[in-house]
């Protein structure tokens, strides 16, 4: 599936909530979903800068595309990244540094974030797509050897 099709879908189920309210219930639920984050990875070394809470984010390589995993210690924090993930995670490394990530205006979500956690989410996303791109550079170097 495609970056702009998870955006599509992700951009549905946030339609079909008509309160902000419920929203944060939704992405507080697939915060909870999140799952199988390594605990030796828990350190200093795999922590998003710039977030007020922990974030951390790790990344693996199969067949040219990168697979993310990441958990929080914020309940909304967790559904944030776990959005990220869907939509990123089992991608490109190009598709992934080119992504506009429009789905988070489409439903409103940076705009019902307080200033810190927008601000985190930044962060994540400039950490997810610096991922990609140090995997890119590593196969163009490869592939130019």
């Amino acid at each position: 599936m495609s970056i702009g099709e998870i955006e599509y879908e992700i951009v549905e189920d946030f339609n079909f909530f008509p309160e902000w309210a419920d929203k944060y219930e939704y992405l507080i639920e697939l915060g909870k979903k999140l799952k199988g984050y390594p605990e030796d990875k828990r350190t200093d070394d795999y922590k998003v800068k710039g977030c007020q809470s922990s974030v951390w984010l790790t990344t693996e390589e199969k067949d040219g595309r990168i697979f993310f995993k990441a958990d929080s210690d914020s309940t909304i924090v967790k559904g944030l990244i776990a959005l990220l993930t869907r939509v990123l995670s089992g991608q490109k490394p190009d598709d992934i540094v080119n992504a506009k990530l429009d789905f988070i205006d489409k439903i409103g979500l940076r705009q019902h974030l307080a200033q810190t956690r927008a601000n985190g989410l930044s962060a994540m996303i400039k950490q997810m797509k610096m991922y990609a791109l140090g995997y890119k550079l590593k196969a163009e170097i490869v592939n130019h050897q």
